[in-house]
């Protein structure tokens, strides 16, 4: 009998062990996944377009207090000046933010986790269909140019969830994006 309640106690200290370090195994992925999506979203170059400039010292440069919040909300853009068909395609704010081409303006998204502004709400379904299929939410509005979604389609599943994963981790920055802007004929 005390065999057998010895083995039990034994068996409930190593389970109780176990879950004790699960967490942290758990976390520690999670951070391993989180610094894979930071080095993915530095190394594409995400910011380059989402997060806003802004006019320093030595000229533009990222507004990091803004960092990946898009097009700023407070800066109304004039209409774009038209650019007759020859080399010239496209025309970018100074904040980098907005861009004017064929299809009309495109600003860049806010891809902090502010809920209402953002991608709070999204869920990873979300934002993989949106990079797979160019539509935002996976089914809406067409993602517009110079966002290279066609590109990030062909990352990996685990690529996508640490993208998603390193986004939500920062910090929420309220902004509200525009609309695109139709082409004017």
């Amino acid at each position: 009998m005390s065999k057998a309640i010895y083995g039990g106690s034994m068996f409930a200290a190593l389970v109780l062990a176990a879950s004790l370090l699960l967490p942290e195994a758990s976390s520690a992925q999670r951070n391993s996944r989180v610094e894979r999506g930071r080095y993915l979203v530095e190394a594409m170059g995400c910011a380059d377009c989402h997060t806003p400039f802004r006019l320093g010292p030595n000229g533009p440069e990222p507004d990091v207090e803004r960092g990946l919040s898009g097009h700023p909300a407070e800066l109304v853009m004039p209409p774009a000046p038209h650019l007759e068909p020859g080399p010239w395609l496209v025309v970018s704010s100074g904040t980098n933010t907005a861009w004017s081409g064929p299809w009309g303006v495109s600003f860049t998204s806010n891809l902090t986790p502010d809920e209402e502004t953002g991608i709070g709400k999204w869920t990873l379904e979300n934002f993989s269909a949106a990079m797979r299929t160019g539509r935002h939410l996976g089914a809406g509005r067409a993602i517009l140019p110079p966002m290279p979604w066609q590109a990030v389609s062909k990352l990996t599943d685990d690529d996508l969830a640490a993208i998603f994963e390193y986004l939500k981790s920062r910090p929420p920055v309220p902004n509200r994006v525009p609309e695109p802007i139709a082409p004017q004929d």
